[in-house]
């Protein structure tokens, strides 16, 4: 057994699990404040145009986390229960899977979003306005920078498998630094303003990809990861296991993209200044995002592991200190961006309008933390289980349906206000059905065990 993966294995359970959620929340917070910054810089110019441009187009250049997070949380996962059985090969095989398809894809989206502009910038909310700033951020964030930005993610996925948790963090946190250094020096230094912004995305990015390829490169010897084409394979079943497991992350990013898009459409009826201050409220409270992420795909493997061993009780161990932890952390995001929505919506931009309606969105959309988070551990469990039909329905569920369906009648009797009401709304009754359908998992699986005592 190896130093990384005895973690799963041995390790008192609050070491394990803040070992390995640390540093993916790290990772996780350091990449939404270098995209945070892409904003913040921008608002500092103070043109509510480039800030709504920005918000735009950030839909399509998230959707690119959703093929990192197929490849990459499928491959992790199929990664950390063939290491628990103990078959090096099969996880060699889907890491290999992982990083070369997901490199096609994302190559072959960013050539259809370059030529899908005309069709796709309308739908997104962009008007003559904004349409030459929204191709400028696309071109380098997306025409140029589709792939490194999903190996970025889908890299420091595939290392967690194996318990580099500290180095995925690493990597992911250095690139994070580096795009709040270069953006700047781009946007003012240079004068390029929002298209400064993206060629610092970007390069930060690719610099961050180089380092986990020498990084695995580094660890060849006594790694499963591969990133040899000679072992990439369709057979046992690797395709097929990988990608029902990673679906369930590309459909909650795929139906995150989607709500974005609809409510931007439905803002962009209002005015752009209300675009931006949705777009400044979405970026602050990304924060909480991506602690409850972080800390949900952290013990991936560690569920992972022991599930595919049989030692179901370290299992449990590990999802009830999990649970505590994104409960306590919830609430005390709540609280604070509840407290500081007007100061820091006024630290983005300087245009009143802009910022009253950013205090206003985000007091309303921090509502939805404890449920984001507990709908993000949830879907996790199920994912690390290899569960596929639950993690499916409650990705579907969080966004892009239930408060797409929401957004247009509360728009109608409530204005802005309603749009926004409808993210909490949703969430919490996504949750809802996320913990029926978790209770039901934890009966079966006593069940299970007690026949299994019982049998002869």
């Amino acid at each position: 057994m190896s130093k990384e993966t005895d973690i799963f294995s041995n390790a008192p359970m609050t070491r394990a699990v803040l070992t390995l959620a640390v540093p993916t929340v790290i990772s996780q917070l350091i990449t939404v404040i270098y995209n945070m910054a892409d904003t913040f810089f921008i608002g500092q110019l103070n043109d509510p145009l480039q800030v709504a441009a920005a918000t735009i187009a950030m839909p399509v250049f998230v959707f690119l986390t959703a093929f990192a997070n197929l490849f990459g949380i499928g491959g992790s996962s199929l990664i950390s229960r063939s290491l628990g059985r103990g078959d090096r090969q099969s996880a060699r095989q889907a890491a290999s899977f992982a990083v070369w398809t997901g490199a096609a894809v994302s190559i072959i989206y960013g050539i259809i979003i370059m030529l899908s502009e005309p069709f796709i910038f309308p739908i997104l909310g962009a008007d003559e306005e904004t349409w030459e700033y929204c191709h400028q951020y696309v071109f380098w964030t997306i025409g140029i920078g589709a792939l490194p930005t999903v190996m970025n993610a889908e890299l420091a996925h595939l290392i967690r498998a194996e318990g580099y948790s500290k180095q995925a963090g690493a990597g992911m946190a250095a690139g994070g630094v580096l795009n709040i250094i270069l953006d700047p020096i781009f946007i003012f230094g240079f004068d390029l303003a929002i298209k400064g912004a993206a060629i610092a995305t970007m390069l930060s990015n690719l610099i961050a990809s180089l380092y986990f390829i020498y990084f695995i490169y580094s660890i060849r010897s006594r790694s499963s990861i591969s990133l040899s084409p000679a072992a990439y394979s369709f057979r046992n079943g690797i395709p097929g296991e990988l990608i029902t497991v990673g679906l369930p992350g590309f459909i909650m990013t795929m139906m995150g993209t989607i709500s974005n898009t609809v409510l931007n459409h439905i803002v962009a009826g209002y005015s752009n200044n209300a675009i931006a201050g949705m777009g400044i409220a979405k970026k602050i409270d990304s924060l909480a995002y991506a602690i409850g992420q972080g800390i949900s795909q952290g013990i991936v493997p560690l569920i992972g592991y022991n599930y595919s061993s049989g030692n179901r009780q370290r299992m449990k161990e590990a999802i009830k200190t999990a649970f505590i932890l994104s409960i306590s952390i919830a609430c005390v995001c709540t609280v604070i961006l509840l407290t500081i929505a007007g100061p820091v919506s006024r630290l983005f931009i300087e245009d009143r309008e802009t910022a009253l309606y950013g205090t206003k969105f985000l007091k309303i959309i921090a509502l939805a933390c404890p449920s984001t988070m507990m709908n993000f551990m949830i879907i996790s469990i199920f994912q690390a289980m290899g569960k596929k039909i639950q993690p499916f329905i409650l990705s579907f569920l969080r966004k892009g349906s239930l408060d797409v369906l929401m957004m247009i009648p509360l728009s109608f009797f409530f204005a802005l206000d309603g749009i926004a009401w409808a993210t909490p709304l949703a969430d919490w009754t996504a949750l809802l059905i996320a913990i029926l359908m978790f209770t039901s998992l934890m009966k079966a699986s006593i069940s299970n065990k007690r026949a299994a005592g019982a049998a002869p």
